[in-house]
């Protein structure tokens, strides 16, 4: 038997020759995203990396330490973009609108994984994940009080748990199946709810 290989060597097992850390972490976010944190097993996640279980605890410890990496991506990678959108200076009910409108359409976005991955993430079964995405959610609804309380810091509080129950319930219903529509015209009500209780 011929082999085009010069050295004669057998081509090397295990991971691959070429293994990319960032596109592994990636790869795992779609599936996460699209099936939760608690539907996806070590053996999914290996099949979907290509990889043996030893590689994959090698580069990333453990499934929440791989879902931590996931996180810090999303945070720059498909979360809203908070500071766009609560910049200085913009009127509070027009900035919250807008960013309960893009929550909406990135919810939507793809069918496939919808919702927002922090959220769902926020409600899962491992203890550690748990409190990883909880600390985003956190780090969220900060933004937002610190954001309204500039200009209306008695409402401050309450409507940044306005807008985080909102959010959430954008996220589970886009993973119930509505559609873009169905989410915009809850988010426009939502918006309709802010300006009215800041302007009473």
């Amino acid at each position: 038997m011929t082999t085009n290989n010069p050295s004669g060597s057998a081509r090397p097992r295990g991971r691959p020759r070429r293994f990319d850390p960032d596109q592994a972490v990636a790869t795992a976010q779609l599936l996460f995203h699209a099936r939760g944190y608690d539907a996806v097993s070590v053996a999914d996640l290996t099949e979907a990396l290509g990889i043996n279980p030893p590689s994959f605890y090698a580069a990333f410890g453990s499934k929440a330490g791989l879902y931590a990496r996931i996180l810090d991506r999303y945070s720059t990678v498909g979360a809203l973009p908070l500071a766009e959108i609560l910049r200085p200076g913009r009127p509070v009910a027009e900035a919250i609108a807008a960013l309960l409108e893009e929550a909406a359409r990135r919810y939507a976005a793809d069918p496939a994984a919808a919702g927002c991955l922090v959220i769902e993430g926020a409600r899962c079964n491992d203890a550690e994940a748990r409190q990883a995405a909880r600390a985003i959610v956190a780090t969220a609804a900060d933004a937002i009080r610190h954001f309204v309380a500039d200009t209306h810091p008695a409402a401050a509080s309450r409507l940044a748990d306005y807008v985080m129950t909102v959010t959430t319930g954008l996220s589970a219903m886009a993973r119930e199946g509505h559609g873009l529509d169905r989410l915009l015209a809850t988010a426009r009500m939502a918006g309709l709810a802010v300006e009215q209780s800041l302007a009473a």
